[in-house]
């Protein structure tokens, strides 16, 4: 079954939520997710009623869905990266301030994402799809991986904020993987070739390779 990425863009108002959390059954239970619609129903409620509380009505975000391996994983995007949300010990009887911990004891782990014009608050749900028989790893992602690896030596350290340490391996990756291809678009700019072609012409040869991947799978 295909799954592939579903995002939404909405206007943060409590009226929204409703929709959303429509929006979300239909496109799990499409997916064959019937299981997980309550939980990421819940989640989705509450990042989103997040944006319109401490943001503020009005805020333009966007839901993304998306499967990561055998987890789904619920993004909320909104412009504002000063508004963090965080764990707080809400009293039993308080009427706001146990959102994130909602999510927190509903998902298998989150975070936030802090990008240059907004931020991103996600989660993950194990999904009990069953992980791929095998994976083959393809030369082009050993050589990716290597070269982050190296690379990580090279780039100064930084500050990232995520709630929950030990789990910024993957941000950290996809920041590095923006470091490497904005310094070969430099590499480009300055020696006179043309950033854009090259860029298509990479595009083109990744889609070819991931075709030729997937065909590779197909039972025999």
């Amino acid at each position: 079954m295909a799954r592939k990425a579903w995002d939404v863009e909405f206007t943060a108002q409590p009226e929204e939520v409703g929709t959303l959390r429509r929006l979300v059954q239909q496109r799990l239970s499409a997916w064959g997710l019937d299981e997980i619609i309550d939980t990421a129903q819940l989640c989705v409620s509450e990042l989103v009623s997040n944006v319109v509380t401490h943001v503020g009505p009005g805020t333009p975000g966007a839901l993304t869905l998306s499967l990561k391996g055998t987890y789904l994983r619920i993004e909320v995007h909104d412009p504002d990266a000063r508004a963090l949300p965080t764990l707080v010990a809400a009293e039993v009887d308080a009427e706001s301030g146990r959102g994130m911990a909602l999510v927190e004891a509903l998902t298998d782990r989150w975070g936030v994402e802090l990008r240059e014009d907004r931020k991103a608050t996600w989660c993950e749900l194990a999904t009990g799809l069953a992980p791929p028989a095998f994976v083959m790893v393809e030369p082009s992602v050993a050589r990716a991986e290597a070269l982050l690896d190296m690379y990580a030596t090279l780039r100064p350290p930084t500050c990232r904020y995520e709630p929950r340490l030990g789990r910024v391996g993957r941000t950290v990756a996809e920041e590095s993987v923006i470091d490497v291809i904005t310094d070969f678009l430099r590499w480009l700019q300055v020696h006179g070739c043309d950033a854009d072609d090259v860029l298509d012409r990479a595009q083109t040869r990744c889609e070819v390779g991931t075709e030729t991947t997937r065909v590779s799978r197909l039972p025999r």
